[in-house]
């Protein structure tokens, strides 16, 4: 096992400065017992802007400078699924501990060979699924086992957003399915990690669609910053290669909750209207309803409309935007630094290694039902 030093600080390097500005880097400052101690991006002043911002000591141009450094004890891995085995198994091989971002990996080998590293390596190696430490899913969750709506007969997952729905933003990563860009792996991860996580049940079939309604978008100009649209001399078209819409449905295997249980998801960043993250369960003897603002409903069968249910608000750390995302990271943040203060290679209710290769099995499924038009097993 990894052994952390003497004073037990949590030293993290951290690998992208995008969405690790906005969530990783103010959810791990938050934490008692925890210094973010240098930054690694391929563009070298991303990370120094980054490192200014928070005032990062050590800045690399190179996540290897990070992974063979002694002064750090967890990697938390915040780039392209494209170079998640890479960097997560050097990690491993130098006996770090693991925070990995979804989706795990680009295909069910790579998550396989990844998941049997950790446990060979002895440290902590978990996936980034931070809704799962929301209050209200936690609550949502404790009454399904307790039987408060009974067996459960159906799933819904909608998702909107019109995060890429202006057709000038610029093609970046996200546009490009080598470097695992899409809908289906960035929200339908999240879907069917939910999934899995509530009912306690694995997919057992999926049926899928993938569209791209936005089929090209101009080259980054000099004048774009990353992630805003392309700056008016940007004239040059790139093909995107990515979904940016899945319709999914699913079948579930037996369990204690589940029998002859489907489901469905809805996910689309090309949508406009009302941001909706919203997961609904149907059973034998209600429904359960929880949203992006943590709001939590019950519905008792046959009474023809939504409760709310009282659930605590979910703490935020400084800096974050306002959103589930945020909210569940600054709790899983604090979970993950504490178990590693207490030389602990669990975290309770964290996506492990082993539980991301199951939900890339069924991304993988996704992928070949939506090529042929059937519905597919995940194996």
């Amino acid at each position: 096992m990894k052994r952390l030093s003497d004073n037990k600080t949590i030293r993290i390097g951290i690998v992208g400065a995008g969405f690790a500005r906005t969530t990783q880097i103010p959810g791990f400052l938050k934490c008692d017992g925890a210094n973010v101690v240098a930054i690694a991006s391929r563009h070298r002043e991303n990370a120094e802007s980054v490192a200014r911002e928070f005032g990062i000591a050590g800045v690399a141009a190179d996540w290897r400078e990070l992974v063979e450094r002694e002064d750090i004890d967890l990697i938390s891995i915040v780039t392209p699924p494209a170079t998640h085995m890479e960097i997560t198994l050097a990690a491993l091989d130098r006996g770090k501990h693991v925070l990995c971002e979804k989706p795990m990996a680009m295909n069910a080998g790579e998550a396989r060979q990844m998941t049997e590293r950790a446990q060979q390596a002895g440290v902590l190696a978990l996936i980034d699924h931070e809704l799962r430490f929301l209050g209200s899913r936690r609550k949502m969750r404790a009454m399904l086992a307790e039987g408060a709506i009974g067996t459960v007969r159906h799933c819904n997952y909608v998702f909107r957003s019109d995060y890429r729905g202006v057709v000038e933003r610029a093609w970046d990563w996200w546009s490009d399915e080598r470097m695992g860009g899409g809908t289906l792996g960035a929200i339908g991860s999240h879907v069917v990690d939910s999934f899995h996580w509530m009912l306690s049940a694995e997919i057992s079939d999926v049926c899928c669609m993938l569209s791209t309604h936005v089929a090209q978008r101009p080259e980054k100009g000099r004048g774009a910053a990353a992630g805003e649209p392309s700056a008016p001399d940007a004239a040059t078209m790139r093909r995107v290669t990515t979904d940016d819409e899945a319709k999914l449905m699913f079948r579930f295997a037996e369990s204690a909750l589940t029998k002859n249980t489907t489901g469905a998801a809805s996910l689309s960043v090309v949508e406009s209207g009302k941001y909706l993250n919203q997961l609904e369960i149907y059973g034998s003897k209600g429904a359960l309803m929880v949203e992006e603002t943590g709001e939590l409903w019950h519905s008792p069968a046959g009474s023809g409309a939504w409760q709310p249910l009282q659930v605590e608000r979910d703490p935020i750390a400084p800096g974050m935007r306002d959103a589930s995302w945020s909210r569940g990271f600054t709790a899983f943040a604090s979970a993950i630094v504490k178990a590693l203060r207490e030389d602990q290679l669990k975290v309770a209710g964290a996506a492990s290694f082993a539980e991301g290769y199951r939900v890339q099995l069924v991304l993988d499924a996704a992928r070949a039902s939506n090529k042929s038009g059937c519905w597919t097993k995940p194996i």
